[in-house]
């Protein structure tokens, strides 16, 4: 209280005055005489608000009464700035009424009727609703954003009205997606791509097929090096961190850009995108939901997993069943207790992404905004995919709401009759290699090409000879055998009209327009279509187009 100027002995003598808030002030004759009436008339008409500035001094003005309170003087009050606030009479004459909100709110306003309340109650309630679902999908927008952010090349067969110049070729009609599975921080290895899945799309013919790559399958990495297929993606995050790579999304990325290029080298098709998901997303993505319904061919037993259901070796007993997601990971993950090990763990995985699949769509769930919300918040940072907005995805629910469970193929490389790959040992471990040699996939990316047939060419499925307009015997199979294995529909070959060619030549011979097929077939053989057609040529009963093989051919493949 040092800072406070003691009371003076004249100060001590003025009149008391009760200020109405509980407070005793002083006052001198010759303030009384300006206050006695401006104050009756502020406690009758004005809030505490309005008094205080009229009655609060400037700083250097003010004065320090008996109790530490500060007490305007009758020269503070002359010397307010009366601009401020309006004038004096102004202030005096304002209706009491006009104090409050609420008063001026009530103020001419005659009783709504009935029928207007009820319309004014049901629009506030609209408002709140419109204010409310756009704020979810807001929320929702921000949040798939942040997961649906990539950088993707993108599929062309996602657009409408494509034009046949846009694809690049055989399998570009397709969306292939593929899909990883992580175990994630906590887990053992949290960087292993146990599965490794391809979704393949046919948006023409609405029809899907699930591919299941080996996780033992042994391939080179981006070094040169022999590894297991599953630890592709880890070894590229660590090459970049080791080159010196110290952003996170960067080394990310280093590892799924490896994983997607080898397994399209492998298998011989594009794979357009990617979705990694650790094992946490996956688990609790099958709970949004509210689990799944897989019907199971025959009891699964594991006894490795028997201390985690509660000393019961029983995963899965035969039957139509439904499975939470902690029993779905499980029999997904689970490949002790099957005969065939991981390739039966692997078709177990196909069914469960099949059946997540159908339950998704079940719910109608992008006509659900709070469904979409929940497994936004599900995936979180436990999933990554270049997809390329919400949009894309909105496209891929779309088509799959056309693709009936009858129209999703299951395949696999050790699928009888197609077995392609088996198990075998390098070194000291256990790895699955192609069945023709180790690193030589040619045999398996024809079955791919065949079985995932781009959905163009399957829907003109123009006819195709192949003539040999050389002397080199069997050019002409070599060629239908290359073409068949990227799903053209070679009808015949044979030898050409009478005569030496010297360059090979495609001629269009039939009378309906196959534009993709067209387009393919330039692109892959490197030829023009010639519509000048010679003499002897197939007709249009029997062909849509024709190719002759000439010396230029026969050059090349004794060059291969």
């Amino acid at each position: 209280m040092d800072n406070f100027k003691k009371p003076n002995k004249k100060s001590l003598k003025k009149k008391p005055i009760d200020n109405g808030d509980g407070f005793i002030t002083f006052s001198t004759p010759a303030e009384d005489t300006l206050k006695k009436d401006v104050r009756k008339q502020f406690r009758k008409n004005y809030s505490p608000a309005i008094e205080k500035r009229f009655t609060t001094p400037r700083i250097d003005k003010v004065k320090d009464n008996e109790e530490g309170f500060v007490q305007a003087t009758a020269q503070n009050i002359e010397e307010i700035d009366m601009s401020t606030v309006g004038s004096f009479e102004d202030v005096v004459d304002e209706p009491k009424k006009k104090r409050s909100l609420k008063n001026l709110f009530k103020r001419n306003r005659k009783p709504l009727s009935k029928k207007k309340r009820i319309a004014r109650s049901f629009g506030i309630m609209m408002a709140a609703l419109l204010f409310g679902v756009g704020s979810l999908f807001v929320y929702g927008f921000l949040k798939a954003n942040n997961i649906f952010n990539g950088n993707g090349e993108g599929a062309i067969a996602l657009q409408d009205n494509i034009d046949p110049a846009q694809l690049n070729g055989e399998g570009d009609g397709r969306v292939n997606i593929l899909l990883l599975g992580k175990g994630g921080p906590g887990h053992e290895a949290p960087d292993l791509t146990d599965t490794i899945l391809l979704a393949s799309i046919d948006p023409v013919q609405n029809e899907a097929a699930l591919l299941s790559i080996p996780r033992d399958l042994y391939v080179q990495d981006q070094n040169g090096n022999g590894t297991k297929i599953n630890a592709v993606y880890s070894n590229a995050k660590q090459f970049a961190q080791y080159s010196g790579t110290t952003d996170d999304d960067q080394i990310e990325n280093a590892g799924l850009r490896a994983i997607k290029k080898t397994v399209s080298d492998v298998i011989g098709i594009p794979v357009h995108y990617y979705v990694m998901v650790n094992f946490d997303a996956f688990e609790q993505a099958i709970d949004t939901v509210d689990g799944i319904t897989v019907d199971v061919q025959e009891p699964l037993y594991d006894q490795s997993v028997a201390w985690l259901l509660g000393g019961n070796p029983l995963v899965a007993d035969e039957g139509l069943q439904t499975f939470d997601g902690e029993r779905a990971l499980l029999y997904a993950r689970s490949r002790k207790g099957s005969a065939r090990g991981d390739f039966d763990r692997t078709e177990r995985q196909r069914e469960i992404i099949v059946a997540l699949q159908q339950k998704v769509l079940s719910l109608g769930t992008f006509s659900n905004p709070l469904k979409v919300i929940e497994l936004l918040e599900t995936f979180g940072s436990n999933v990554r995919t270049d997809l390329n907005g919400l949009g894309e995805v909105k496209r891929l629910y779309d088509i799959g709401q056309e693709i009936s469970q009858d129209k999703i193929v299951s395949v696999g490389l050790a699928d009888p009759p197609n077995v392609l790959v088996g198990t075998d040992y390098i070194g000291n471990q256990s790895v699955v290699l192609p069945l023709e040699g180790q690193y030589q996939y040619d045999a398996i990316q024809d079955y791919i090409r065949n079985t995932l047939r781009d959905p163009y060419l399957k829907q003109e499925n123009a006819r195709i000879i192949i003539l040999n307009g050389t002397s080199t015997p069997g050019l002409a199979s070599l060629k239908e055998e290359e073409l068949k294995s990227y799903g053209y529909n070679i009808v015949s070959i044979g030898d050409a009209p009478a005569g030496t060619y010297e360059t090979s030549s495609l001629y269009r011979v039939g009378t309906e327009d196959k534009p993709f097929t067209q387009s393919y077939l330039e692109r892959r053989i490197n030829l023009q279509v010639n519509n000048n057609n010679i003499d002897g040529l197939p007709t249009a009963e029997t062909a849509d187009f024709v190719i002759i093989l000439g010396e230029d051919e026969a050059v090349k493949a004794t060059t291969n």
